[in-house]
C-alpha cells in the first residue's frame, strides 16, 4: 500500500520523504522491521520507541512514523510525524488491512471483573449458535477451533488487525474481545469500529497505571465515548457507575440489572436470583426461569450481560437462554477440583478486593451444614502479583480474613519485586483477630498443600489470584504453575485416610 493510502485520514504534523512510498509491513517493533515496514516510534511505559529509529532504519524500514522527527534523516526513508503515534498506528493499521473490523460484529466488553468470562461466554454462545467466531481475550485468542496465545488483554492495533483478517478469512462474523483500561489510553483500539460495547462493573484496580479511580472511570468511559451511533452500548445499572459510562456516547443505550430500574425502558433486560447453590443458578430472566451451570451472583450479572448482549445482535430470546443454560464457566473462573473425600476446591482469577469478596461472599452463602450438623470450613489461598497496584495488597488479605476460617498469604506473581515485601504489605491488612487465624508460606506449592492437610471433608478451599495461568512470573522468568493441577496433585498425595 502506499503510504499516502495507508495514512488516510491520520492527521499528519508533518512529512518528510516520499508520501508515495510502498509499504509492506507495519511493525512497533524494531526487531521484526523488515524491507518495506513502516515502523511507528512508540513512547511506553519502560522504553521509547523513538531511540529505536535508526536500528529500525538500519534494518530496512521504507518509513518511520513518530511524534518527534530527528535531527538526523535518511534520504532514502519518508517520516511522519504525527501528535499521537499509537493513534496514528491504529487507523493505519485498520487501512493496510482493509477494515476487518467493519466486515464482522466486533463487541468489546470493559470493566473491572467479568470480562474474561463475558467475552468467553459470548464466544461459546454464539459458537453454539451455528456462528464461526473469534474471540480476544486474557485467557487466549481463538479463530472458531484453534487456539492462539495472548499476551496482552487487549493486544495492540497493528496485532488485533491482524487477528481479525485471519479470522475474516477463516469464516468469522463475531468477535468478542476484552478492552482493557489500559488499551483505551493507550489507543490500542483506535480505528476499530465497534458493533457494541458491555460495560460490567468497575471497582479498584490499575491504580499504579491510571494514578487516581477518577483517571480509571475515565478511561473505561472512554470506550463508551468511541462508539460509533450504529453501535448498542449495554450497562450495568446496579454499578453505581454504570450509567456514567453512558453519559456522551452516541451508540444505542441499553442497561441490564438484578434490582435497580434499569436506564433504557426499550431493550432493558431484568433478572433475579432465584436460588444459588455449588452446582448451579437458577433465575428468572425477562420473566423466564432458567436453570444455568455457572455459579454465584457475579455469574447472574455475567449471564445477564450475555443475555442482552446477545439479543442486542438480533438473536431469539429463547434460543439464547437455551444455549446458556448448558454453559460451563470459563477456565480459572470458579473452576471446581474436588478430592476423593469430598474436600472442595475452587480456583478463581479473583485479583482484586471486589473480585475476591464476590468469590468469599458466594461460597459464603452456598456452604451448608453437613450430615454432622458441622458448618464446613473456608481455607483461602491468596497472593498479589508484583510491581502492580500495591494499595490493594493489604485490602485482599483483609477481605480473606473477614470471610475464611483460615487464611494463607502466598506467593502470586512476584515479578521483580521481593515475595516477602508483598507478604509483609498484605498482612497489614489482617485484624488482631484474623491475624491468629492467617500463616505466610512464600512458596505456592507449600501453601496449596498446607490448605489440603489443613482441610476436611466438605471443607472449601479457595486459591485465588492467578485463575486459568499455568506459570509464575519469577524475576522475569516464567515458570511452569498450574494452581488447578498443583491442588489436584495435593489432593492425590494427601493421606485422607490417617
Amino acid at each position: 500500500m502506499q503510504l499516502s493510502d495507508l495514512l488516510y485520514k491520520v492527521s499528519l504534523l508533518a512529512t518528510a520523504g516520499d508520501m508515495n512510498a510502498e509499504v509492506t509491513h507495519l511493525t512497533m517493533d524494531s526487531r521484526q522491521v523488515r524491507s518495506g515496514s513502516l515502523f511507528v516510534a512508540v513512547r511506553g511505559t519502560v522504553s521509547d520507541g523513538h531511540t529505536f529509529i535508526p536500528k529500525a532504519i538500519d534494518l530496512g524500514a521504507t518509513a518511520i512514523l513518530c511524534e518527534e522527527l530527528p535531527a538526523e534523516r535518511a534520504d532514502s526513508v519518508t517520516y511522519i510525524q504525527v501528535a499521537n503515534a499509537p493513534q496514528a498506528m491504529g487507523m493505519a493499521a485498520a487501512n493496510f488491512y482493509g477494515h476487518p473490523s467493519k466486515k464482522v460484529k466486533l463487541v468489546g466488553v470493559t470493566g473491572t471483573n467479568g470480562k474474561t468470562s463475558v467475552a468467553t461466554l459470548l464466544f461459546r454462545l454464539f459458537t453454539s449458535l451455528g456462528y464461526r467466531c473469534g474471540l480476544l481475550s486474557t485467557v487466549q485468542n481463538q479463530i472458531g477451533d484453534t487456539v492462539i496465545a495472548a499476551t496482552h488483554t487487549t493486544p495492540d492495533s497493528i496485532t488485533t488487525n491482524e487477528l481479525l483478517t485471519q479470522m475474516l478469512a477463516q469464516g468469522c462474523t463475531h468477535v468478542f474481545m476484552e478492552v482493557s483500561s489500559h488499551a483505551v489510553v493507550q489507543e490500542r483500539i483506535a480505528g476499530l469500529h465497534f458493533a457494541g460495547g458491555i460495560f460490567t462493573n468497575i471497582t479498584h484496580d490499575h491504580l499504579d497505571f491510571h494514578g487516581t479511580f477518577d483517571n480509571y472511570i475515565k478511561a473505561k468511559k472512554g470506550f463508551f465515548d468511541q462508539l460509533p451511533r450504529s453501535a448498542f452500548a449495554l450497562t450495568n445499572a446496579d454499578d453505581k457507575r454504570g450509567l456514567v459510562m453512558l453519559q456522551n456516547t452516541v451508540a444505542r443505550k441499553e442497561s441490564y440489572s438484578l434490582q435497580t430500574l434499569a436506564a433504557s425502558t426499550v431493550g432493558t433486560f431484568k433478572g433475579k436470583v432465584l436460588a444459588d447453590g455449588l452446582f448451579g443458578l437458577e433465575m428468572l430472566v425477562d420473566e423466564r426461569q432458567v436453570w444455568f451451570k455457572l455459579i454465584g451472583r457475579f455469574n447472574a450479572y455475567n449471564l445477564l450481560a450475555v443475555y442482552g448482549a446477545a439479543v442486542l445482535l438480533g438473536e431469539d430470546e429463547e434460543e439464547v437462554l437455551t444455549e446458556l443454560s448448558g454453559t460451563l464457566p470459563p477456565q480459572g473462573r470458579f473452576e471446581q477440583v474436588i478430592s476423593d473425600n469430598r474436600i472442595v476446591g475452587i480456583v478463581d482469577y479473583a485479583h482484586t478486593p471486589d473480585a475476591l469478596q464476590n468469590v468469599l461472599e458466594t461460597i459464603t452463602n452456598l456452604r451448608q451444614n453437613n450430615e454432622q450438623g458441622i458448618l464446613p470450613k473456608i481455607i483461602t489461598v491468596v497472593g498479589c502479583g508484583g510491581n502492580r497496584d500495591a494499595a490493594k495488597r493489604p485490602i485482599m488479605a483483609q477481605i480473606a480474613g473477614k470471610f475464611s476460617d483460615r487464611v494463607i498469604l502466598t506467593s502470586d506473581n512476584p515479578r521483580f519485586e521481593d515475595p516477602m515485601a508483598i507478604l509483609e504489605q498484605m498482612q497489614a491488612g489482617l485484624s488482631p483477630v484474623d491475624y491468629k487465624k492467617a500463616q505466610t508460606i512464600e512458596d505456592r506449592r507449600e501453601a496449596i498443600q498446607t490448605a489440603v492437610k489443613l482441610a476436611h471433608p466438605n471443607d472449601i478451599i479457595l486459591v485465588a489470584g492467578k485463575g486459568h495461568e499455568t506459570y509464575q512470573d519469577i524475576q522475569g522468568v516464567k515458570h511452569d504453575f498450574d494452581d488447578r493441577q498443583v491442588l489436584r496433585d495435593a489432593f492425590q498425595s494427601a493421606n485422607f485416610g490417617n
